[in-house]
Parts: C-alpha cells; sequence; structure tokens
C-alpha cells in the first residue's frame, strides 16, 4: 500500500490533483472555523441524543461552532436522496431525466441544488432558532436575526458544494464525499482526546491504560470489518453466448458482482432524517410536543435502539431494491446474450437475482445495523459521548470514501501508465 501512495505522488498529474483538493479542504476547514454573524462566542456542547449530533458528525463539529459551515452538505445530500426516490418512476418528468444520458444528469443536478438550497434555508432557520431557544446563541433574537443567519448558512452550503465540484474537475474526484469525510477526519482527533481523558483521567493507572488500549485495538479491528463488508459481493457466474464450443479458460464466463451492502451509509441517513425530522418541526412549533419527542427517542433508551435498528434493516432492503432492479439486470444480460448458467433468462434470471440479493442484503443489512447502534450500546456501557464511542455512521463514510478515492486513482495510474507505455 505504501508502494501505491508513493506512485501517486510520483506521477506529476495526480500529484497536483491531490495538493489541489489538500488546498480545497483547508480552505474547507477554515471556513468551518469562522463564527457566524451574529452568533455569542460560545462553543455549544452538543449532547449524545441530540438531534444535532449527525450533522455535527458530517460537518467536523462546525455547528458546534456555529460557523458558516454549520450546515455542510447536509441539505445537498438529503436533496439528492429525495430527487433519487423521485425519479423512480414517481415523477414522470424525472425519470425521464434520469434516462436522457448526460444532458437529463445535468438538469437533475440542477434542480436538485435549487433544492439543497431551500431545504438548506429552511433547515439553517430552524436550527438557528431551535439553538437560540436551548443555549442562547443568537444575540439578538428574533425572526430577522434567525433569517439573516439561516441565509448565511445557505450560502455556506452552497460555496461548500461549489468547492466540491472543483474538487471532481481539478482534484481527486468525488468532491462532497471528500467534504464529509475531512468533517469527519478532522473531528477524530478530539474524540481520541475525549476518550482518553474519560479512561485515563479518570482511573489514571494501568486499568485506565489497558481499557484505552483496548478502545484503539477494537477501533481498528471495527474498521477492518467495515473494510471486508464494503468490499464483501457475491460474484453469480455470467456465460456469454457463443457459437463456438464452451471454453471457460478462454474467458467465456463472467461474472455479476452483487454487494452485501449495496445500500453503504443511505439506510443510516434515512433512519435518522426519519427520527430527526419529527423533533426539527415540533422545536419549531411547538416546545412542549418537541420536549416529549426528544424523550421519546431519547437513544439511552433500550425501546428506542431496537426501534432504530429495526428501521436501519427496513431501509437498508427498500434502498437496495430501489438501486439494484433485478429485471433491469435482467433485461440487460438478455441484451448482451449472456445468461445465468442452469437459470432460463427473462422472468426466471430476475427471480434468481432478486433471490440472492435478498439473501446477502439480510447479512448487509444486519451488519450495517450492529455498526450503527454500537456507538450508543457503547456510550451507555463506558459513559463515553456517542461521537467518540466505538462505530457508528462516520467510520462508514471514512472508509468508503477512502476505498472509492484511492480506487479511482489507481485506475487514473493505470491509464496514465497504458498510455506512456503505447506511446501516446
Amino acid at each position: 500500500m505504501f508502494s501505491v501512495f508513493v506512485d501517486f505522488f510520483k506521477n506529476k498529474d495526480i500529484r497536483r490533483k491531490i495538493w489541489f483538493t489538500l488546498a480545497m479542504l483547508f480552505v474547507f476547514r477554515l471556513g468551518a472555523a469562522i463564527p457566524a454573524p451574529g452568533i455569542n462566542d460560545t462553543i455549544i456542547q452538543l449532547g449524545s441524543n441530540s438531534i444535532l449530533a449527525m450533522m455535527s458528525l458530517l460537518g467536523g463539529g462546525a455547528i458546534e461552532q456555529m460557523s458558516i459551515f454549520s450546515l455542510g452538505v447536509g441539505p445537498y445530500i438529503t436533496a439528492s436522496i429525495i430527487i433519487q426516490l423521485l425519479s423512480m418512476d414517481i415523477i414522470p418528468a424525472l425519470t425521464e431525466m434520469a434516462k436522457d444520458g448526460k444532458k437529463g444528469r445535468e438538469q437533475m443536478d440542477r434542480i436538485t441544488r435549487y433544492l439543497g438550497a431551500v431545504m438548506a434555508l429552511v433547515q439553517g432557520y430552524f436550527i438557528v432558532q431551535l439553538l437560540s431557544n436551548q443555549y442562547g446563541v443568537v444575540e439578538n433574537p428574533g425572526f430577522a436575526t434567525y433569517l439573516y443567519i439561516s441565509v448565511i448558512f445557505t450560502a455556506g452550503t452552497m460555496f461548500l458544494l461549489w468547492i466540491g465540484d472543483q474538487i471532481t474537475t481539478k482534484g481527486v474526484g468525488n468532491g462532497v464525499s471528500m467534504i464529509i469525510f475531512a468533517g469527519i477526519v478532522a473531528s477524530m482527533p478530539n474524540n481520541f482526546r475525549t476518550v482518553y481523558a474519560t479512561l485515563v483521567g479518570t482511573d489514571g493507572g494501568a486499568g485506565g491504560w489497558t481499557k484505552f488500549i483496548i478502545y484503539i485495538i477494537m477501533y481498528l479491528l471495527i474498521i477492518v470489518g467495515v473494510v471486508l463488508m464494503q468490499m464483501a459481493e457475491r460474484r453469480i457466474p455470467i456465460q456469454y453466448s457463443s457459437s463456438r464450443p464452451l471454453n471457460r479458460s478462454k474467458g467465456d464466463l463472467n461474472h455479476l458482482p452483487l454487494k452485501i451492502n449495496s445500500a453503504s451509509v443511505i439506510p443510516v441517513i434515512f433512519t435518522g432524517a426519519l427520527i430527526q425530522g419529527p423533533q426539527i418541526i415540533a422545536s419549531w412549533v411547538n416546545q412542549d410536543a418537541y420536549k416529549w419527542l426528544s424523550d421519546f427517542f431519547d437513544f439511552s433508551k433500550p425501546y428506542v435502539l431496537v426501534i432504530y435498528g429495526i428501521l436501519v434493516i427496513l431501509f437498508t432492503f427498500f434502498y437496495t431494491n430501489l438501486t439494484v432492479d433485478p429485471a433491469k439486470i435482467a433485461e440487460n444480460l438478455d441484451s448482451q446474450h449472456s445468461f445465468i448458467p442452469g437459470v432460463r433468462p427473462g422472468k426466471e434470471t430476475q427471480a434468481y437475482v432478486s433471490k440472492v440479493l435478498n439473501r446477502i442484503t439480510c447479512l448487509g443489512a444486519l451488519l450495517l445495523m450492529g455498526i450503527a447502534v454500537l456507538p450508543y450500546i457503547v456510550s451507555q456501557l463506558t459513559g463515553l459521548p456517542t461521537s467518540a464511542a466505538l462505530g457508528g455512521t462516520g467510520i462508514i463514510i471514512v472508509v468508503g470514501v477512502a476505498m472509492d478515492t484511492i480506487k479511482t486513482l489507481k485506475g487514473q495510474l493505470t491509464t496514465k501508465q497504458y498510455r506512456s507505455f503505447v506511446g501516446r
């Protein structure tokens, strides 16, 4: 792996992309430390069960400082999910755009950005009012002030999208994902410092150090487990029709890869939005309703973890079946004159792929659910904040983005080496 990074920096073009990406991420982290105007000089300490904990995670703690980048790219991610769902034969116009190639994708991206800006404005207003009521962070509370700060938050989100576009076109790619990645990684040192203070600072002896070392080892093991989960796939053999006799050694057989976690981290985000949404709305409409919902969805209660885990599993199946269409796979195989050995083309192929997909998704959903609820369980057992506990959404995102980025850079490096070999 070290030699791969050395090869990256030996290549002039890839080295330039890496440095450009790091410069853009530095701008992001610099802006995350700039507080929005009209905010008291106060760092908010969000509780482990706060409805803003996920947003704080994705933004690298920017919301705790009420910075100009407090919303991060969260509104855009939510808008992307909504548009993607609506394009699944729900709104015909969006469905046609999704099938219209590059032009259609550009139109959908434009609509997504407009929706993201609207959601950022509304979400920013709700959050500013909520934090003002709970922590008194706004100097002159009122409608005009809340709207002013929410407009600044919206501008910060759109600026981050511009940075993401620059990283995508001039950097290593996956711009929006890289911003989320940088936010989570930036919060890790503080998390480890919190763990050290909790485990070693309270004990102080060999027992505290033992707990801290065990924590580090378990953290690394969970990262390895997430890597294996992200890479694991079921390969269904595919045979191509040929007029010549079957010769597997010459490549007549290929594979159809189905990942056990095709939904990635989206089900966890869905579940969080479903639980957080009513609380955010209630905080604006009725404080008593907000307090009741906050108490009902307190993650320190076992039944909430059960509800959370079940929803993650259900959304995993839901999103997997939206993104991986067995009927489309069967149609593509038939159009490519290929088939699954022992399975008839058409309906039988569709049923077979659907059966295999549901079986492996079962395992993927259970693993994803376990990682999602693990921080809350560890927090209850050890007293650590949820953000610093083992597992969670952050690890899944960081591992996924890191793997995709390395894969992309390897592909670019291989392409450039091939072009140099053929003299182009």
